[in-house]
């Protein structure tokens, strides 16, 4: 009853999970379960490495996806480096408003006491 699909974890995952193993032994703790724990640690890699895997195929069939809803466009690779481009920055009137109706309060503030 052997899984089809299990794959031999790679060389540098049982050596990560031996390492990760190693750096959290106990004083008191056998190889063997050391070993038992390092086999945890490389079967929740593996899961990890495949959740992973599964979501980048996810996102790449939704852009795919994405990018057949919004059709066929022409896309500009090349942009012309000689025109510069500019930034415009554009402020809103009312805390300038707000400021000037401030200093004519305290303009009159002082006035008056």
């Amino acid at each position: 009853m052997a899984n089809k699909n299990y794959q031999k974890p790679s060389p540098q995952t049982q050596e990560e999970a031996l390492k990760i193993a190693r750096a959290t032994q106990r004083p008191a703790q056998t190889k063997e379960q050391t070993k038992l724990i390092a086999q945890g640690i490389q079967k929740g890699i593996e899961q990890y490495k495949k959740q992973q895997k599964e979501k980048a195929r996810e996102l790449s069939k939704r852009l795919k996806k994405a990018s057949h809803q919004n059709g066929p466009q022409d896309v500009q690779t090349d942009i012309n480096p000689s025109i510069p481009e500019t930034i415009v920055y554009k402020q809103h009137w009312l805390p300038w408003l707000l400021l000037g109706l401030t200093w004519l309060g305290i303009g009159i503030y002082g006035l008056f006491y």
